[in-house]
């Protein structure tokens, strides 16, 4: 196996086992997600106290995140400006262990994560 392929399988898996190990990988980028296990009392929790910290404009409806209109959708959205707009630290990340750092760009269609 390549050594840059090896890198990268190993940054994944970490990114998957643990919240708190990764923030920036080499210069690339990460995301803040929510764990798909969060319920939707914690999903909610986590939408209303992000954007009572960032704007979460492009989640109201007619925003270009608005659509899938679900509570996870919106809820990684939200986590992830706030897990941006505050640094990319893992803290930012950990919304009571129901975040996930990922290196993969969440992104779709027209709805961009910064």
């Amino acid at each position: 196996m390549a050594p840059k392929t090896f890198a990268h399988l190993f940054l994944l898996l970490s990114s998957l086992l643990s919240v708190g190990t990764l923030r920036i990988v080499h210069g690339d980028k990460t995301w803040c997600v929510a764990k798909p296990s969060s319920t939707d009392t914690m999903l909610l929790n986590n939408i209303q106290y992000a954007c009572s910290q960032v704007d979460c404009k492009i989640l109201q409806k007619g925003g270009a995140c608005y659509s899938p209109d679900s509570l996870i959708n919106h809820a990684s959205i939200a986590m992830n400006i706030y897990y941006q707009c505050k640094g990319r630290n893992t803290w930012n990340c950990n919304f009571g262990s129901t975040g996930l750092i990922t290196i993969t760009d969440p992104s779709y269609g027209g709805c961009q994560y910064m």
